[in-house]
């Protein structure tokens, strides 16, 4: 008889033999460090002297997220040090008094310098601290995680927040995914506050400054995440191509990580519509404008659904793509995740039957008032302190840097 084993459970085995090997990996890595440069004593990094706050991004398309943060910082005088993994991050040309950003270069180089980096607190929307390049370093007091989309926290691949000690949230639901994520993986319960979120924050007011003008025709934005459970993996040309008979103007941003991981379908589809008109392809570091000029959205489960429909309250369509659970930290949680529960309230779900339909499918979810209600009920689950949320990540990161000196007074 040979033994089964259950997809989910198979993706919890792999990666944690994946997290073994990294750990194993990167002990030898940080030791061959050491030896080169010396062990030194505790406090003596290659970052040097301790920083109070570091601002840690992958990537240059987060910094919608921290500016806001910064800003408030900036106005109580809080010196900000920002480590990007991206040249050309728009850190590189903001006029902070407080804040200096850095490139530390990508993958291995900027993880090696992070694994050693000597601060009191990093704040980073990067998940899987400690799980495996990015090492938690033994001179940082406390790891803080803000996520970057109002949408579930464990819609993470698999220990994406195990490892930070804090995590600022948007709305109850969230806070009950963490604590049961921590019962059933026996982990010390994280410090959890919900702050709100400074960037929607931020959108909203920028929205109600800014004049829109009426598009002349409508413009359907295709917006999706990644990976085989995303829309473009499952729906592909035959989605764009019904779209375009249907006689709107297309849009199609792909999530930035399917320019790396799923290269040869954005290169198959790009090469296929370069020459069609009704058919625009969209790499914007900041979306405000693309969501604010488009009509309806069509996308999965990804966070930008929630930008979409809570700042710009504007219709969505989300594509049944049989969304894999296993990969995902959403598979250790009883509930259906929060993402799935509300998207029918909010909008129209698009099958795969459905797609030779979908002009009429646009018109109903444009005109449905349901949908409308959907989206404030959304918006009163998962937005809580709207307005307030750089100033509530401010003060919980100054008030735990004078907990963190009073303990080291002490």
């Amino acid at each position: 008889m040979l033994l089964y084993i259950d997809p989910g459970t198979g993706g919890m085995l792999f990666s944690i033999i994946f997290s073994l090997i990294g750990i194993v990996y990167y002990f030898f890595r940080t030791l061959i460090i050491k030896l080169k440069y010396g062990f030194g004593k505790k406090g003596d990094t290659i970052s040097g002297e301790k920083d109070e706050i570091v601002i840690f991004t992958d990537h240059k398309r987060y910094w919608n997220i921290f500016e806001p943060i910064i800003a408030e910082l900036e106005k109580r005088e809080k010196r900000v040090k920002y480590l990007t993994m991206s040249e050309d991050d728009p850190v590189f040309n903001s006029d902070f008094k407080y804040m200096t950003g850095e490139f530390i270069g990508e993958g291995n180089k900027a993880f090696s310098k992070l694994n050693m980096l000597n601060a009191k607190i990093v704040l980073s929307t990067t998940p899987s601290l400690d799980v495996f390049q990015w090492k938690r370093s033994r001179d940082v007091d406390y790891y803080i995680h803000i996520p970057h989309a109002a949408s579930d926290i464990t819609l993470y691949r698999m220990f994406g927040i195990d490892y930070y000690d804090a995590i600022l949230l948007s709305g109850e639901y969230q806070v009950d995914q963490v604590r049961e994520l921590e019962e059933k993986r026996h982990l010390k319960a994280k410090d959890i506050e919900i702050v709100g979120i400074p960037y929607m924050d931020a959108m909203k007011k920028r929205l109600d400054n800014t004049n829109i003008e009426k598009n002349e025709e409508k413009i359907v934005l295709i917006a999706p995440s990644w990976g085989k459970s995303s829309l473009l993996n499952m729906y592909g040309d035959r989605l764009i191509d019904a779209v375009v008979d249907a006689g709107y103007k297309v849009v199609v941003r792909p999530h930035p990580q399917s320019y790396t991981a799923e290269k040869e379908l954005i290169e198959s589809l790009k090469n296929k519509y370069q020459d069609n008109p009704r058919v625009e392809w969209n790499r914007d570091n900041d979306n405000f404008d693309i969501l604010s000029k488009s009509d309806v959205m069509i996308s999965d489960f990804s966070g930008v659904l929630f930008d979409y429909t809570l700042v710009f309250d504007k219709p969505v369509i989300y594509a049944d793509t049989s969304f894999d659970k296993s990969p995902y930290d959403a598979y250790w949680i009883d509930e259906e995740p929060w993402t799935f529960r509300i998207l029918p309230q909010m909008g129209i779900q698009l099958k795969q039957d459905d797609i030779d339909n979908i002009g009429d499918i646009i018109k109903e979810c444009v005109d449905n008032p349901l949908y409308s209600e959907g989206r404030q009920r959304a918006r009163e689950e998962s937005w809580e302190q709207i307005g307030k949320g750089a100033e509530n990540t401010a003060d919980f990161i100054i008030k735990k840097l004078e907990e963190l000196d009073k303990d080291k007074a002490v």
